[in-house]
């Protein structure tokens, strides 16, 4: 049985005072079955992508999407987490019962609310995300995580904070054309490329324009068995999906070779039946510079060492042969954690659609996603295409 998206909607991303975490998750549930013109009676499953993890008050949110339609009351609902691939792991859970027969319709939404808290505080619940004897227990944070690991890339292959300068600001002016995006400001290559004080080192080498966002925001989805497409405006297929997890603890693993998402992409394109080469965009984790370089290696654009060519031939730019995060990536579109995974899919969908806007690919075919948990611990891969 196979499943397409037939719906969906996205919510603003950035710091959103006024709206809390239900708001959120209302909203874009209720826009997303408007969009797929689906009843909420209709639906026989709810999955919610929120790490939280302290954010906010609630540990236990799967039922607040009921709070979008009556119609929804004594639909099943579960909250999935898997770190910052919590948003693609509740989408894969959903895939799931459908592939199996036990949903046809399913309701997935990804939604975080990380404002509320201090920035120490947003520090210590992402650092819990790691092997925390070893990691974050020792004063290790994701900054210094993929700031070592930028620096173990640099070691092997030579100075490259250049490179991760011109990702950042890719992605900063393709965020000007993303109606959703927490920061729509072209920043520029210099800027990027430049320590200073409004852009100063945070962890090796690694500028805070190498950084992506503390944000809130939410995403939703509506998923449907492919026997269900006759009254749906439009479907774009799950051609294939893989998900790799790897060891948690760093020690026991080489992060530098990226080995999980190299795993995922190799899984999803030998099951797609195409190579990287035949998508026409992708949606990958930048969740700090150096993960977009790896990732243009791990998907087999380029050899380990030679992402940046990628970029010096205009390939992963807009126009090119394969564009990278034309939505302006977790850099510049923002990374409210449970939302991130959900967002890629609905923005790759939208491509697909052709409902994109000033983010439009001419006549996409097949679009990639990748949505990533960790340093490179529970990796996602999907590959999309039109259905109707």
């Amino acid at each position: 049985m196979g499943v397409c998206t037939i719906g969906w909607a996205h919510s603003p991303f950035g710091r959103l005072d006024g709206l809390s975490l239900e708001d959120l998750i209302v909203q874009v549930s209720r826009d997303a079955l408007a969009h797929a013109q689906v009843d909420g009676a209709e639906v026989d499953g709810i999955w919610l992508g929120q790490l939280n993890g302290g954010f906010v008050p609630e540990i236990f949110c799967s039922s607040l999407v009921l709070q979008a339609d009556q119609r929804l009351r004594w639909c099943p609902a579960t909250r999935v987490e898997n770190a910052c691939a919590s948003g693609a792991a509740a989408v894969f859970a959903a895939c799931d019962a459908i592939e199996s027969g036990r949903a046809g319709l399913a309701l997935v939404v990804g939604a975080e609310k990380m404002t509320g808290v201090s920035g120490p505080e947003v520090t210590r619940i992402l650092g819990s995300a790691s092997y925390v004897k070893e990691e974050a227990a020792c004063g290790m944070s994701f900054p210094g995580l993929f700031g070592d690991l930028a620096q173990a890339y640099f070691d092997a292959y030579g100075d490259h904070a250049s490179t991760l300068a011109r990702i950042a600001a890719k992605n900063h002016a393709n965020g000007t054309r993303n109606p959703w995006a927490q920061m729509r400001r072209d920043l520029g290559f210099e800027f990027c490329n430049t320590v200073s004080e409004r852009n100063p080192r945070i962890a090796g080498p690694l500028r805070k324009t190498d950084c992506s966002l503390v944000s809130d925001g939410a995403a939703a989805l509506v998923l449907a068995d492919e026997s269900l497409l006759a009254r749906a405006v439009r479907a774009i297929r799950f051609r294939a999906r893989a998900q790799v997890n790897d060891f948690l603890p760093i020690s026991r693993r080489d992060v530098l070779s990226f080995e999980g998402p190299r795993r995922a992409w190799g899984t999803a394109l030998t099951d797609a039946g195409c190579r990287v080469t035949d998508l026409s965009f992708a949606e990958v984790h930048d969740c700090f510079t150096i993960a977009e370089l790896l990732t243009y290696e791990a998907m087999g654009l380029a050899r380990p060492g030679r992402g940046a060519d990628r970029l010096a031939d205009g390939t992963v730019l807009p126009g090119g042969a394969l564009p990278v995060n034309l939505s302006g990536g977790l850099k510049a579109k923002g990374h409210p954690i449970g939302a991130t995974g959900v967002s890629m899919h609905v923005l790759a969908a939208m491509q697909l659609a052709g409902e994109a806007g000033d983010m439009q690919v001419d006549s996409p075919r097949l679009g990639g996603v990748f949505n990533m948990g960790g340093a490179a611990v529970a990796n996602y891969v999907s590959i999309l295409e039109r259905a109707k």
